[in-house]
């Protein structure tokens, strides 16, 4: 869907058919926070329009998936006060035992680290390493980097590679197409194949609307 796009009918009304085909994405993001050893608040941010039952069967769902808490948020239309029960769960999470634990060791190579985070994040079940990446990783060891952390690049629009992948993909192969080493911020980088890095530019960029007044020698453009 295009930004600026009517939204889909399915979209806006009662459609309980499709909420629980796309339940299962929700499913696996639960799971991979207990995978940390860490208690799991589900916020379900509710709109107007949002049918009362569906938002119930949501919250049930949750918390059946292993959620310690799950609760309707309304802050969007009502601000804090909306907010009220959704902070009360994660008081009472809070109370939950856990035993924080991290998904790899640093230690592990770091070919190892992305894989873990591929199978058990992501539900792919191998990784492919173009050349490039294997450079890149062959060149953080070199300099002594390969023990830091890595951070995945990929599309926010599946928990997979390849936007058009919905729910609860697995079996596929993930592609890595370059490691960045970012020795500053203290991590490496996995750049999923189709994935493109900041700057994302928009068509007519804020920067062209910018200029400097000759009368007045004032900014202008930056609201």
């Amino acid at each position: 869907m295009k930004a600026g796009s009517p939204v889909p009918v399915g979209l806006s009304g009662p459609n309980q058919e499709a909420l629980a085909r796309g339940f299962p994405n929700l499913e696996q993001h639960i799971a991979n926070v207990k995978a940390y050893g860490v208690p799991v608040v589900v916020a379900i941010n509710a709109f107007k329009d949002d049918p009362s039952s569906e938002l119930e069967w949501l919250r049930q769902q949750a918390c059946k998936a292993g959620a310690a808490e799950a609760a309707v948020s309304t802050h969007y239309a009502e601000g804090g006060k909306g907010a009220e029960d959704l902070a009360r769960a994660v008081i009472r999470a809070a109370a939950h035992p856990s035993s924080f634990s991290h998904l790899y060791e640093l230690s592990w190579p770091t070919t190892k680290k992305i894989e873990t985070i591929a199978m058990r994040m992501y539900g792919a079940s191998r990784v492919f390493f173009e050349p490039q990446a294997e450079r890149d990783i062959d060149l953080a060891r070199q300099l002594g980097y390969d023990t830091l952390p890595v951070c995945m690049a990929k599309t926010p629009l599946s928990l997979s590679h390849d936007p058009a992948l919905k729910g609860r993909p697995t079996g596929y192969t993930l592609p890595i197409k370059e490691v960045r080493l970012l020795a500053g911020a203290g991590f490496l980088t996995a750049v999923c194949s189709g994935i493109q890095l900041m700057p994302g530019l928009p068509k007519k960029p804020a920067g062209e609307r910018i200029g400097l007044d000759p009368q007045t020698s004032q900014t202008v453009g930056l609201a």
